[in-house]
């Protein structure tokens, strides 16, 4: 039987309206997107945002999946013409998939057991006697059951046989692994050890060689530690509650009588547990905690990912980008505004060459000769030094130089994609492009390169890759379609991310693009192949066509409500556009007046903010920063200095910081701030500039440790 009204349930669970979530589920089903629903829908879903909607949509889908399994498991006793009307009831009343399988457990198809072998032994009337523990004399009774052809040779053999069996029962029996999952669950330790003859090989899991603390209190980054240890071979890990606690709970509800039949129970208690019920049992806790663990490593980074491909972009102005080197020098290319590449050339600036003035005179050239805007030097080998270099020539016009993270850049560079885009230049120019392109616009760039390789997080290679997957392009399209694509000039991988278009129709659209000219307006898109009506709805409100003939087409109102905006213009006596330039104007008019059956007072204050904006782009303006000149190498640093950095990671344990010597320091959450904080991510952003202390450096270990607070005194 199928339960029917998610919506309740989900609704229940949230803390939200049923009619709020039976929408969402609706328009989910129809194939709207997260963000279009978010944006786009409020009225139908009283303005629930995208964490919210997504959400909706992830306990929707287990749903589902629950009853497809129920589907099955009742499909399977069916069959085995085991069902009765209490067993479906139970079956239909379960609200989770352990419920289910515990319910399903003695009826799944078994492999042979020590149980099912002793049954084939005719032993099962024998163990139903003794777990029934009435007052009888078990080896009297046992006795019975003695049958050399049957292979029962004495009567331990069948008292033992009977106690296979009943641990099996005991195993199966609902309301004790119900009971024991919930002592696992609050209860557990987790200890490891370090596996004979490996503390050498396993030193960097030493803090973990004999530790032991209790599995729910155990922050997930030490799980993830744990778990990958053990899968590496260099811990052996244990997971368990007290072993009496855990026998006196099952014997709790097997245990009804006090004689000698009782006492072979409580053996095949102590049988059950140690043989099956604790490693499953175990095995279950290894699964929660690690889910759990994932999602919290996945969620920071998500966050992480976040604030990264939503940083500040410098915007379409011509740069000149040097992926900076030693031995083989910096390959220095140079863009236009739109990110062409223009030009590409080496200078050899630095030991064992040091080609300085040739150098020097060549970026005044460059700089002159295309208009230069803005510089921007990758972070890798050489950037510091190359940074220096850069700053001290006396260029004739105004400059931004920037440190570039280029973080991916080697990976993009090498890819297909990028072999694709550039076919007649080597991985080298490839990645000068990519930093300089990144500086430009870090959420265009950056969705050119698999999200695990971009360098934020923690853990990203042991937690679930699906869900990692899954989480990481749902971020993506999140962040494309809150700051909104420029069709005319943007990539088709990052078209491919708005909402409702996909790889096809994102191809389709650069296709079209390059053989009939720029997108004159949004109405045009549908001249595209396969972009449908569906498409469309979908898509239009998170594309932006800049100098429209409709103004409203640079915007993010929808196109289904540019009659609205018409309408308030007309009411006014004026044209769209100096509804959108005059603030006079929009402050007269009463949103009350415009709603209607389909648009209510959510979706006209939308389209007053959008009116409103000056600046298309949601993105924060960007703003230069500078590395403490005396410092380029880990050996520079001295415990005690106060230099500035920036934040490159952010994980549940403290974040990591950018001082300029090629390697991140660590600042540990307990250096963070003067007060306690759970999670730094709560102060702390992606790419913020921070003074910070070194407390020590382990020059031979490439360790720095830093502190954020220390430096504020």
């Amino acid at each position: 039987m199928k339960i029917k009204n998610y919506a309740a349930l989900i609704a229940q669970e949230l803390g939200l309206k049923e009619q709020q979530v039976k929408n969402t589920i609706d328009l989910i089903s129809s194939g709207a997107t997260i963000p279009f629903i978010a944006r786009y829908r409020k009225e139908l879903t009283d303005s629930l945002d995208e964490v919210m909607v997504s959400t909706i949509k992830e306990k929707y889908e287990k749903w589902i999946e629950l009853d497809k399994r129920r589907a099955t498991i009742i499909d399977s006793i069916v069959k085995q013409e085991k069902m009765t009307p209490e067993l479906q009831q139970q079956i239909d009343n379960a609200l989770t998939i352990q419920e289910l399988e515990d319910i399903y457990l003695p009826y799944k198809p078994k492999r042979k057991t020590r149980a099912t072998v002793a049954e084939e032994k005719g032993l099962k009337p024998l163990a139903e006697i003794l777990f029934s523990q009435q007052d009888i004399i078990p080896k009297k009774t046992a006795a019975k059951y003695v049958n050399p052809e049957l292979g029962v040779n004495t009567i331990e053999e069948a008292l033992q046989g009977a106690q296979d069996i009943m641990a099996e029962w005991i195993c199966e029996k609902k309301v004790v692994r119900e009971r024991l999952r919930l002592l696992f669950t609050k209860e557990a330790t987790i200890s490891s050890k370090v596996v004979k003859d490996k503390e050498k090989e396993g030193e960097k899991y030493e803090n973990f060689f004999s530790s032991s603390g209790i599995l729910s209190k155990e922050p997930s980054h030490r799980i993830l530690a744990m778990f990958r240890g053990e899968k590496e071979g260099f811990l052996r890990l244990n997971i368990a509650p007290e072993e009496k606690k855990s026998l006196d709970l099952v014997q709790k509800y097997i245990i009804r009588r006090d004689n000698l039949a009782a006492n072979h129970v409580k053996f095949a208690i102590t049988d059950s547990y140690k043989r099956l019920l604790q490693p499953q049992m175990e095995t279950e806790m290894y699964s929660f905690y690690k889910e759990k663990a994932d999602k919290e490593a996945i969620s920071v980074f998500v966050i992480n990912l976040r604030q990264l491909l939503l940083a500040s972009p410098l915007g379409q102005k011509r740069v000149l980008a040097i992926d900076p080197g030693f031995r083989t020098g910096c390959k220095v290319v140079t863009l236009d505004a739109q990110g062409k590449l223009l030009h590409n050339e080496n200078i050899y600036p630095h030991p064992p060459h040091t080609e300085y003035k040739l150098s020097s005179d060549k970026l005044k050239r460059l700089v002159e000769q295309y208009q230069i805007e803005a510089i921007a030097i990758g972070n890798g080998t050489a950037g510091r030094e190359t940074e220096n270099f850069v700053r001290k020539i006396p260029f004739e016009r105004d400059l931004q130089v920037f440190m570039v993270n280029e973080s991916g850049a080697s990976v993009y560079s090498a890819s297909a994609l990028a072999r694709e885009e550039f076919p007649d230049y080597d991985v080298t120019v490839r990645g000068a492009v990519s930093i300089g392109r990144r500086l430009m616009d870090p959420l265009a760039e950056l969705v050119k390169i698999d999200s695990k390789s971009i360098g934020v997080g923690q853990y990203q290679h042991d937690v679930d890759q699906n869900l990692l997957r899954k989480s990481l392009e749902e971020t993506v399209i999140s962040c494309v379609n809150h700051v909104g694509v420029e069709v005319n000039t943007a990539s088709k991988e990052l078209l491919s991310y708005v909402s409702g278009i996909g790889p096809v129709l994102a191809k389709n659209i650069v296709e079209y693009r390059n053989e009939n000219g720029v997108f004159l307006s949004r109405a045009a898109l549908k001249k595209v192949s396969r972009f449908g009506d569906k498409a469309f709805e979908q898509a239009a409100g998170f594309l932006r066509i800049l100098n429209a003939k409709n103004p409203l087409d640079a915007s993010a109102v929808h196109p289904e409500s540019y009659a609205i905006v018409e309408l308030m213009a007309k009411k006014m006596n004026c044209t769209v556009t100096d509804l959108m330039n005059k603030d006079t104007l929009r402050k007269e008019i009463n949103l009350q007046n415009f709603i209607n059956e389909k648009v209510g007072l959510p979706t006209l204050k939308d389209i007053m903010t959008e009116l409103t904006k000056k600046n298309r782009d949601p993105r924060e303006e960007i703003d230069s920063f500078e590395f403490d000149n005396n410092i380029s190498n880990i050996r520079d640093l001295q415990a005690g200095m106060v230099i500035p950095g920036i934040v490159t990671n952010i994980t549940n344990f403290g974040c990591f910081v950018d001082i300029g010597v090629h390697q991140d320091g660590l600042v540990h959450i307990s250096n963070i701030a003067n007060q306690f904080i759970k999670n730094p991510n709560d102060i702390l952003k992606l790419h913020q500039k921070v003074m910070v202390k070194v407390l020590d450096v382990e020059i031979d270990r490439k360790r720095i440790n830093l502190s954020i607070k220390d430096a504020q005194e």
